[in-house]
């Protein structure tokens, strides 16, 4: 129970610190005349997180902890650490356009397009997994996927469209 507490309570803490840095990035990038694209689903986003990890408090502060599952999550926090890294400054939770600017080639995104969604997707899953969650894991999984379809989508327009490929 402890452990699961400790868990739940980091990650809780690591997504509110994420949010102020993207908050912070947001606004220095919209200063610099960048482009926000994709407000009417980001709402349907932070709903669905917010309710995951609810759910999570709910079910799962009591439980055992998986420690393979444990581990998996914790590479995806590095792997994700590793993305925020790459973007620096251009990582928001947003979809945030700088026209002009150049895509982001350099550390995970040498190797694939969105690789902060790659482990979004994987954690929604493997955090669950670890607390024996299995149908849990599978509902949020199949309904971060139907956003991150609109979410990639409209990401490709605007990132074509501010680098002028599109």
């Amino acid at each position: 129970m402890i452990v699961s507490i400790v868990v739940l309570g980091l990650v809780t803490a690591q997504r509110l610190g994420e949010l102020v840095l993207a908050n912070r990035n947001t606004r220095a990038l919209l200063a610099k005349g960048a482009v926000e694209t994709g407000r009417r689903h980001y709402p349907l986003i932070v709903a669905l997180h917010a309710a995951w990890l609810a759910g999570l408090w709910f079910l799962a502060w009591d439980r055992p902890v998986d420690p393979f599952w444990l581990g998996m999550f914790i590479v995806l926090q590095l792997a994700r650490v590793w993305v925020i890294a790459s973007l620096g400054g251009r990582w928001t939770t947003r979809i945030i356009t700088l026209p002009g600017e150049p895509l982001v080639r350099k550390g995970p995104y040498r190797f694939v397009s969105h690789p902060n969604y790659m482990v979004v997707a994987a954690e929604i899953a493997v955090l669950p997994l670890a607390f024996g969650l299995p149908i849990y894991a599978l509902v949020f999984f199949v309904l971060n996927t139907a956003v991150l379809w609109v979410r990639i989508r409209a990401e490709g327009r605007a990132l074509a469209g501010a680098s002028g490929a599109g």
